[in-house]
């Protein structure tokens, strides 16, 4: 079993494992716990901290990726390595901090929401924590250690969160109190990961800095300032939306919108920690030209993630009744949300690592370019469905940007180095699919609500599951399926 296979597969299970929390979490209680508007806010904190985080990083994260492969040497520390990515952090952390300032009244947006304006400088925290896991989690991968980091984001943080709002829920403490463990909810895993690099003898911040030839300099810097386009032009885009419907319809509308966003991006889960380690292997295999391998991958990553992506996907769709058994009834605008995001995410699956195989190439710069097309589109869609259909043209803007998107990166990797991951198996999946989904679709509605979710979406697993292996649409999930078999017989 590679490494791609073994990290993915432990990577996954740990994101679903949160995804059970966050499901907990942000689609069972904080609806039930928390008004609308301080949905939204939480939604804007973490938007934001995002945002700017990833902009303080100054490109730095994409060195890490494209570039370690050179420093790497355990016996020297890495030649300096993370004493270099601190200081950039350091540096891009001030200067996102003046950003923040200097556009604090145009991100609270018109309305000028009181609770908003309350809590705006609780950004600047997080923006700590975000930058620092960012550089954290991004050195444990190229360290060939891509679970930790997930684990910790995708299941401790939000264990911690769900403990957050046990207590606010038995009043043990106010909004505000809630919203300070929020916040250190996001600082312990960005701790554990400094204190496992030091554990481990990979913390070292002695500099190194005739390591650094002029040659060598220029191509960082390259990197970098592509690195921090593509990198904010990808944040941006993933967090477009939230910020325009909170400077255009409310923050409201912001927590609705947050809230139902939640269950059609569950489709995206996989493909997080197939992407963080697939990286660092495309990246060697760019080095040393391995067209044949960055092929596979890619392909490999288009079939198996479709397959995940199209089965949640209809698994979703055809439990909407129960999602909103589950919400109170104000969020039910957003359920034409939760139809198109599933749809964008399906779309983002289908196109496996092609955003990672190009930005770690040599043309790493037309990855840059397709980021900065993708949100002008996304600018431009949003402004115009908005206004016209509220959140949900939010939600059709970004099928339309990320369908667009996805074409042009397909398009460029075929021409460019004839990689064409798509064939008649591709055709399979969407007819399986359809299948499966008319056989949980046309079960009874139950009035107890898990019976419900349970049996209906066992009978979607189990048709469309049969029939990927029967036809053997891919060798990884049947050899995963004949490797359980044997365990269980055993």
């Amino acid at each position: 079993m590679g490494i791609i296979e073994k990290q993915a597969i432990k990577g996954t299970a740990w994101s679903y494992m949160g995804v059970l929390l966050g499901f907990i979490t942000t689609g069972i209680l904080l609806p039930r716990i928390l008004s609308t508007e301080e949905n939204g806010l939480l939604k804007l904190l973490v938007v934001y901290s995002a945002l700017f985080g990833q902009f303080a990083g100054l490109g730095f994260n994409r060195v890490t990726t494209m570039l370690f492969t050179y420093f790497r040497d355990k016996e020297k520390k890495h030649n300096g390595f993370l004493f270099l990515a601190i200081v950039v952090a350091a540096v891009g952390f001030v200067v996102s901090v003046l950003l923040l300032i200097l556009l604090k009244k145009y991100i609270i947006g018109k309305e000028h929401s009181a609770l908003f304006t309350e809590y705006f400088y609780y950004i600047i925290p997080l923006i700590v924590v975000v930058l620092l896991f960012t550089v954290f989690d991004g050195y444990y991968k190229v360290l060939y250690n891509a679970v930790i980091g997930t684990v910790l984001k995708e299941f401790f943080q939000r264990l911690v969160i769900l403990v957050a709002i046990v207590l606010l829920y038995f009043k043990l403490v106010d909004f505000h109190g809630f919203i300070i463990l929020y916040i250190i909810a996001f600082t312990i895993p960005t701790l554990i990961l400094m204190f496992s690099l030091m554990r481990e003898g990979h913390f070292s911040l002695r500099p190194q800095l005739g390591f650094l030839t002029r040659t060598f300099s220029k191509k960082i810097a390259s990197v970098s300032f592509f690195g921090i386009l593509t990198s904010f032009s990808g944040k941006l885009g993933l967090n477009i939306d939230s910020i325009m419907i909170n400077s255009i319809i409310g923050i409201s509308q912001t927590g609705i919108y947050a809230i139902t966003y939640f269950f059609g991006s569950i489709i995206l889960i996989p493909a997080r920690a197939i992407t963080k380690i697939s990286g660092v292997v495309i990246a060697d295999s760019w080095k040393h030209n391995d067209l044949d391998n960055i092929n596979q991958i890619y392909y490999k990553s288009c079939l198996n993630q479709f397959i995940f992506a199209i089965l949640l996907f209809i698994g979703i769709w055809a439990n909407i009744h129960n999602v909103f058994r589950i919400l109170p009834d104000e969020y039910l605008p957003g359920k034409y949300v939760i139809l198109f995001i599933a749809i964008g995410s399906v779309i983002q699956m289908l196109g496996g690592m092609n955003s990672v195989v190009i930005s770690l190439s040599k043309y790493y710069k037309v990855q840059t370019y397709f980021m900065m097309v993708l949100v002008a589109l996304l600018l431009v869609t949003n402004l115009v469905l908005i206004p016209k259909y509220g959140i949900i043209g939010a939600a059709m803007a970004s099928v339309i940007s990320n369908l667009v998107f996805n074409i042009m990166k397909f398009l460029f990797l075929w021409i460019k180095f004839g990689f064409q991951p798509y064939n008649f198996k591709f055709i399979l999946i969407i007819a399986f699919a359809a299948l499966a989904f008319m056989a949980g679709y046309l079960i009874p509605v139950m009035d107890n609500l898990v019976p419900d979710i349970l049996i209906r979406s066992s009978v979607i697993a189990i048709v469309f599951g049969t029939l990927i292996l029967l036809f053997k649409i891919s060798n990884e999930i049947s050899n995963k399926f004949l490797a359980l078999m044997a365990l269980i017989r055993k």
